[in-house]
């Protein structure tokens, strides 16, 4: 997902999380592979609390990105936004606020 572009940089607005994309990207596919495991214990008849298990696991590791990507949003867009001043930083902080309230109802 890419940053969204400001009036002033169209189209040189980078992904805060652009440094660590390699690590962000490891850690989606092992995401991955939690799922096709549960959809292999499924397709084995494994034993439910089993299969429940593996689906708390595989949430937990899909929330532990999530908050990592937060972090990293708000270490770089958010800071920077903060640092440059005027309306686009009240902007990410209000953009910042709607992705954390989504993560806390999930």
């Amino acid at each position: 997902m890419r940053a969204r572009p400001t009036a002033q940089e169209p189209e040189t607005a980078m992904a805060g999380y652009s440094s660590h994309k390699d690590d962000f990207l490891k850690r989606l596919r092992r995401v991955e592979g939690q799922i096709r495991g549960l959809q292999r214990m499924v397709e084995q008849d494994t034993y439910c609390i089993d299969v429940l298990t593996q689906v708390s696991a595989a949430s937990r590791a899909l929330q532990s990105f999530a908050l990592q990507l937060l972090d990293e949003h708000i270490e770089c867009c958010v800071r920077d936004a903060i640092s440059e001043g005027g309306q686009e930083a009240g902007t990410k902080i209000r953009e910042a606020n709607r992705a954390i309230a989504r993560l806390v109802r999930s």
